[in-house]
């Protein structure tokens, strides 16, 4: 049987694991993957994932591709895998895909949702779900801070030390922020994300929204690559994957 590559389309709450990347101490999504995938097709497998979410970091959309030998037709792939993973992650859809087809190389933008919970009394059904964040927050000014962030800019002064890319260059397509009852949504696209680049720019609106900076100076922090000039990192849990962009039909 010759060898044929192809993506999953999954979801996954990442509580219980350390992110996404296979990790030597640590369960991560991609190892559980990667065992319950060799199960089912009988061979080792190495998956390649569309981005490295953090530990406690959610995906609600989620592509991975991976090569196999087997013979086990793909629309039979879903049910088969999902048997063999715990509840927390459940794959949708299986894809046939060109041999070049790469989950995060062909990945055109990606959007993540980072979700708050702006209320004085704690929802136990959001524990590990949202940022509950019990001050009053006003979304509008928050909206306008995001704003700010809209366009092609050098993103370093709202990015974590960690993985080192070529460029800390990004593309940011739009950052919007509602208001939903208790919950606010800030939904931002951008053609590729840097270490906790989106948790920073959440952190830098709410610092705008608590009046410790201007939304009119976060074109100056860009613009000194400055990580302390920028607001908090906001913590992983409210953060998640929600759509990702590609040439192929793979959704």
């Amino acid at each position: 049987m010759e060898q044929r590559n192809i993506a999953l389309r999954l979801s996954y709450t990442g509580t219980a694991y350390h992110g996404w990347q296979v990790q030597k101490n640590a369960v991560s999504v991609a190892e559980t993957l990667e065992k319950a995938l060799a199960s089912v097709v009988c061979h080792p497998v190495k998956v390649t994932g569309a981005g490295r979410t953090d530990a406690g970091v959610h995906a609600q959309v989620y592509i991975a591709n991976f090569r196999t030998t087997s013979g086990i037709p793909v629309e039979r792939l879903p049910l088969a895998v999902n048997t063999r993973l715990p509840d927390d992650i459940s794959v949708f859809k299986a894809t046939v895909v060109p041999d070049g087809f790469n989950a995060i190389g062909s990945c055109l933008k990606k959007e993540y949702t980072y979700r708050i919970y702006n209320s004085r009394i704690r929802d136990p059904f959001y524990v590990n779900r949202v940022w509950f964040y019990p001050k009053p927050l006003d979304e509008k000014i928050m909206a306008e801070a995001a704003r700010q962030f809209v366009g092609t800019h050098d993103f370093a002064a709202v990015r974590s030390v960690g993985t080192e890319t070529r460029t800390t260059v990004r593309t940011v397509h739009y950052f919007d922020i509602e208001r939903h009852g208790d919950i606010i949504d800030c939904r931002v696209c951008a053609d590729g994300f840097l270490y906790n680049m989106v948790r920073a720019m959440v952190g830098t609106c709410i610092y705008a929204a608590e009046g410790k900076l201007d939304p009119a100076e976060i074109p100056a922090i860009l613009e000194s690559r400055n990580r302390t000039l920028a607001g908090p990192t906001a913590p992983p849990d409210g953060l998640y994957m929600t759509n990702l962009w590609y040439e192929e039909d793979v959704l």
